[in-house]
């Protein structure tokens, strides 16, 4: 039951069930279900089968599936389900850090760690918020579609960098970036919105991928290659800089 608490106590009460399919999607399955339809009255069996696993796709795709969200103040966890692609140092891109006339300050210059997060076409594409707090930014750019998985795509695609500031002045940037099939990212929050660690805050179709630049101090709890999940999975703990290794089998 969404909203409930659970812990390592056993306390709650967790069971496997279908998980939702987002509105954005229903309209997407709605059209090609009917085309499937329309085309197997028509006898056109060669194109009803096709459009009707297309439907199957298209409705998983567009899964969002309950998460249960660790708690923890100092707690960054992963803002998208995919594969860590790349963990690298980086400059803040300038949207998050120049005065962009709100008044709301953005982050300080400076390299920091950038753990970017590949969505395939088979991850849950929603998109989750690291950290509880207001929305200070929420700043769209047009862009390219190449590859999400190129770094060069963190400065030339189309893209969404948003930054959540906590009441104890922890700010975390990130930014959902389009590939070569995803044409549009779909916004759930807008700036002055309070908003739950683990909450979801947006959408990007068909394959993606998000970055995540960790406050100073700080270094990734995941390791390049591993499989995280949105809301779920601590991608890193403010102001530890343990080095973590993992081995691929």
């Amino acid at each position: 039951m969404a909203g409930e608490i659970l812990d390592n106590h056993g306390r709650g009460d967790a069971g496997w069930q279908w998980p939702a399919i987002h509105p954005e999607g229903r309209k997407f399955a709605l059209i090609t279900a009917a085309a499937s339809l329309v085309t197997a009255l028509l006898a056109w069996e060669t194109i009803a089968w096709p459009l009707g696993f297309l439907t199957l796709g298209v409705l998983a795709f567009f899964r969002d599936p309950e998460r249960v969200v660790p708690q923890g103040d100092k707690l960054i966890v992963s803002p998208a389900d995919g594969m860590v692609s790349l963990i690298s140092e980086v400059e803040l891109p300038a949207e998050l850090v120049e005065d962009d006339g709100s008044g709301a300050p953005g982050l300080p210059p400076g390299p920091v760690t950038r753990i970017s997060i590949f969505m395939s076409v088979f991850d849950v594409h929603i998109n989750r918020a690291p950290i509880g707090g207001t929305v200070q930014r929420v700043v769209y750019i047009p862009g390219k579609f190449m590859n999400a998985d190129l770094d060069k795509a963190s400065e030339e695609n189309e893209r969404q960098h948003l930054l959540i500031e906590r009441p104890d002045g922890l700010a975390i940037g990130f930014t959902q970036i389009a590939g070569l099939v995803a044409r549009r990212i779909v916004p759930f929050v807008k700036p002055g919105d309070m908003i739950a660690v683990g909450q979801r805050i947006g959408l990007i179709r068909f394959g993606s991928r998000v970055d995540v630049y960790l406050p100073a101090g700080t270094a990734p709890r995941v390791v390049l290659g591993q499989t995280v999940i949105a809301g779920e999975t601590v991608l890193a703990e403010v102001g530890t800089q343990l080095m973590i290794e993992g081995v691929s089998q």
